[in-house]
């Protein structure tokens, strides 16, 4: 199965909108937006297919609705979603109404749902129901998919009394939990149909467990696997397992670098705002203008910005701001702009006198919008203050890793402490709040299952002190901040609300050096080093990629089979008295890795590299519910607000 193939599935969970939508309103929550906006053309695609007008779900401001609406929800229809629909509905003047939408119809079927759509616009109106095949993907890369209604799913991690509610199976999970996992299983398996898949699933971790067998025991998954013949391996793995790698800076990665410094896009879970000021005549100092509209990464519809995209995720920083050049410079060339060509070192400078050249020229400047946005988007990374920032952090990641090795956890804190430092004694260099917390998760996370005891309860304190005063005498609170501590600015914020935030974080740190606990063969990403080699970070996702890998084919120990039926268990069963071959995950031809809530950019690059060298051959997708900075992953572990229950009307 090759990559077109998974961009054709990405445009077909559109066909079915694309064909409804001339001469309506297109109303699209925010997860399909984004889906639309990395894989589906982009809202002109709907605007071309004769789309009046293309709007939010829930809409900004109540406007004028225009006869004809479409509604494009990612999952079913329910909770919030149901009550936005309603409400645009209940303005009157909808005649024909057609809802797109993803997941099971909880509880009832098309008919009643068209029915109860006929009853909130009122009389005479008519209403269609379209389940849709495909889900709706974000495809990033040619590699990597993300599922954007999924962005909120993250492993519990264990209690700690011992195993966390994912040991117990689907049943044990909160109900917010449990939706999210059936919606996901409900989601992998019309994939999997629209690619003729016929999959072997395989489970690293609790929550992947209790994934990976609800989909091997989904009725119409069983049906499709009885017909289809694309065989693959489908591995999924716990994000919470190593969230080193989610919170770590490593690397050279120029797309990994551009993702985390750069304001967040709008309403957006993945791309960033891209500011384009330099490319108009505006004289402004205004670093956010937004008299400009920004620009963005995602270029669906032009090829060179595409490949330009690829090299920033795939090549090293150098390589990647020189891949930026040459683009630019053929792009110079072709539009007979006057540019020189100089060699040697590429500056964010020498870029940015190259942008200028198109800035007067409309025809150039239209037809290289894509290029432009991008390799701004790279200037404007380069220069960012945030970006010296992040190689302090990596120097200071291998000073953990060592020091760790060598000392024990309280130790380690009181080191730490002297740098946990108030706003108004803070230097340009020195880290946030924030910051600390993404320390903070690196350390635990790295160091496993620490032995407790009155010296670290102590050291724990003195920290947790230091950042509760640290978060009390910030003059505003970040976004971030905000979330974690459930208050909206620094005037509703007490002393006990701070406190109450950082207790929650240290519980939650000591959940995460304890993950890894029940692991036989993934129980460590540390390697502490010798006298000849300096301690290092070993992901838990190269350890499983490396064990899939393995030419000797050991019977994996922590990667385990979900069977789907009473054969597989028969065979598990012989397997005891008679040589059988039990299924391995390096089997098949095509290897899909889910990072069940979240993954990086280095990560995707990383398990692309070892499968072309270690298993050529074997072409790979990775797949996942979000794409993680060191900042939304501290979000996604930390805000007081992930997972509200989305109750239903």
């Amino acid at each position: 199965m090759a990559v077109p193939e998974l961009q054709r599935v990405c445009r077909q969970a559109w066909e079915s909108v694309l064909a409804r939508a001339s001469r309506a309103v297109v109303f699209l929550d925010a997860a399909s937006a984004e889906a639309l906006h990395w894989g589906g053309g982009g809202a002109g695609e709907l605007l071309a297919a004769g789309a009046l007008a293309v709007r939010a779900l829930p809409p900004e401001a109540a406007g004028a609705v225009a006869a004809r609406v479409v509604f494009v929800v990612s999952g079913a229809l329910r909770g919030g979603t149901a009550a936005a629909v309603r409400a645009v509905l209940g303005q009157g003047g909808v005649r024909h109404c057609v809802l797109v939408f993803g997941g099971e119809a909880e509880g009832c079927g098309p008919a009643e749902l068209e029915e109860t759509l006929r009853r909130w616009m009122g009389e005479g109106g008519r209403a269609e129901v379209v389940p849709r095949g495909p889900p709706l993907l974000a495809p990033v890369s040619a590699e990597l998919c993300l599922l954007p209604a999924l962005a909120a799913l993250l492993p519990p991690l264990p209690g700690p009394g011992g195993p966390g509610p994912a040991e117990g199976g689907l049943g044990a999970l909160p109900a917010e939990l449990r939706v999210i996992v059936r919606a996901l299983v409900g989601d992998l398996d019309s994939l999997f149909t629209a690619l003729g898949l016929r999959e072997e699933s395989f489970a690293v971790g609790a929550l992947s467990r209790v994934v990976a067998a609800e989909l091997a025991s989904y009725a119409p998954a069983r049906n499709r696997r009885r017909t289809a013949t694309n065989k693959a391996s489908v591995i999924f793995v716990d994000r919470t397992l190593d969230l080193a790698g989610a919170v770590g800076h490593h690397g050279d990665n120029l797309a990994e670098k551009i993702l985390s410094v750069l304001p967040k896009l709008p309403g957006h879970k993945t791309d960033v705002m891209v500011n384009m000021v330099e490319l108009t005549a505006l004289q402004t100092t205004d670093e956010t203008c937004s008299v400009i509209a920004p620009g963005c990464l995602a270029q669906p519809n032009d090829p060179a910005a595409k490949a330009l995209w690829e090299s920033f995720m795939n090549l090293k920083q150098k390589e990647a701001v020189m891949e930026a050049r040459r683009h630019l410079v053929e792009a110079a060339s072709r539009e007979n702009l006057p540019i020189k060509m100089s060699m040697g070192r590429v500056t964010p400078e020498q870029l940015s006198s190259y942008i200028q050249l198109f800035r007067n020229n409309l025809k150039a400047l239209e037809n290289h919008c894509g290029l432009l946005q991008l390799v701004l988007a790279a200037v404007q990374t380069l220069k960012h203050p945030q970006t010296s920032k992040w190689d302090n952090f990596l120097a200071f990641e291998r000073l953990l890793l060592q020091t760790i090795g060598e000392s024990e956890m309280p130790s380690v804190l009181n080191q730490l402490l002297p740098m946990i430092k108030s706003y108004n004694k803070r230097m340009k260099y020195d880290y946030t709040c924030e910051d600390f917390l993404v320390l903070l998760v690196y350390m635990y996370s790295v160091v496993g299952e620490i032995k407790s005891g009155k010296e670290l309860d102590a050291a724990e304190e003195e920290v947790k002190k230091a950042l509760v005063k640290a978060i009390n005498d910030e003059p505003q609170l970040s976004p971030l901040l905000q979330k974690i501590t459930g208050c909206d600015s620094s005037l509703n914020l007490t002393s006990q609300k701070a406190t109450d935030a950082v207790d929650d974080i240290f519980r939650s740190l000591r959940d995460i050096a304890r993950a890894r606990m029940h692991m036989k063969q993934f129980n460590s990403i540390h390697n502490p080093g010798s006298n000849t080699h300096q301690a290092s970070y070993k992901p838990l996702l190269k350890q499983v990629v490396e064990e899939i890998c393995n030419p000797d084919r050991p019977d994996p120990v922590d990667i385990e089979h979900m069977s789907s039926g009473l054969t597989d268990l028969l065979k598990t069963g012989f397997s005891m008295f008679m040589k059988v071959n039990r299924p391995h995950p390096g089997d098949h031809p095509l290897l899909i890795i889910f990072m069940v809530g979240g993954v990086t950019i280095s990560e995707v690059k990383m398990v692309k590299d070892l499968v072309a060298t270690r298993k050529p051959g074997t072409q790979v997708i990775v797949l996942s519910s979000a794409l993680l900075t060191p900042h939304s992953a501290i979000e996604l572990l930390f805000a007081t607000d992930r997972l509200q229950p989305d109750t239903d009307i």
